[in-house]
């Protein structure tokens, strides 16, 4: 399990993905709140490799050297990118909003 966790945490430095985590926190609470609709894709694929990273069960197990934990780089691999790429529509969405305010607040006056 410890493994898994160093694996999960050295996955999560790809690409920015721990200066993204706010805005993660921020996207989940939206989509909680029934603001912001997202690519379920892209939402539940990293969902599930969550899950199945944390699990103890594990297709290929751990103790087999350097293979055990390929299964799961590979799928935290497929996964990160995933949550990336919702996170900056999520961002977009956001700057459109703060747009949209502007120039509603322009046409007010």
């Amino acid at each position: 399990m410890a493994s898994k966790i160093n694996l999960a945490i050295e996955a999560f430095k790809h690409k920015g993905f721990i200066g993204k985590i706010p805005t993660i926190f921020r996207m989940l609470n939206s989509i909680r709140k029934k603001e912001y609709r997202p690519e379920i894709k892209n939402l539940l694929i990293p969902g599930a490799v969550l899950l199945y990273i944390l699990s103890p069960i594990d297709i290929i197990p751990d103790w087999i050297p350097v293979i055990g934990v390929l299964d799961d780089l590979a799928l935290v691999a497929l996964a990160i990118p995933l949550l990336l790429k919702e996170t900056e529509r999520f961002l977009q969405w956001e700057n459109d909003i703060e747009i949209n305010k502007v120039i509603e607040a322009k046409i007010i006056f």
